[in-house]
């Protein structure tokens, strides 16, 4: 829907006619539900900083967010880091880091993605770490 209503915008502001395809394959590409191969060193770029975006400060603050208005709870009372129990990042917005999260650097297209989302995970991992000790401590 988005890469459809780009091309009019982006034709209607002089963007090259013949690149045009491409920003759509993007924009289409760097959606995770989609699971769409991007095409183009272009399209692995906007994937890798969707992706990104998920992995910083911004992204686990709409983490907790979604969560919130979704009604999960924050957190398993007991057991926040699923050692006894299954993940379910559907119950307990901390799970989703496990479930999804952590798994994003590998799923990074470019090198230069792959390196700035490892660093992005180390400072999430260790948000979470220090969310438990808290959590556990109440």
């Amino acid at each position: 829907m988005a890469a459809a209503k780009a091309g009019p915008l982006l034709h209607a502001a002089g963007f090259p006619a013949d690149k045009l395809d491409g920003v759509a394959h993007a924009i289409e590409a760097h959606s995770f539900s989609a699971n769409i191969t991007p095409r183009t060193l272009e399209a692995q770029i906007v994937q890798d900083a969707d992706r990104m975006d998920a992995l910083g400060a911004i992204g686990l603050a709409r983490m907790f967010y979604t969560s919130g208005r979704m009604g999960r709870q924050l957190a398993h009372p007991d057991d926040p880091l699923g050692s006894t129990r299954p993940l379910d990042d559907r119950e307990y917005a901390l799970d989703h880091i496990e479930v999804k999260l952590e798994k994003l650097p590998g799923m990074m297209q470019t090198a230069a993605g792959r390196a700035m989302a490892e660093e992005r995970l180390q400072r999430l991992q260790a948000f979470r770490q220090q969310f438990v000790e808290e959590w556990l401590a109440r």
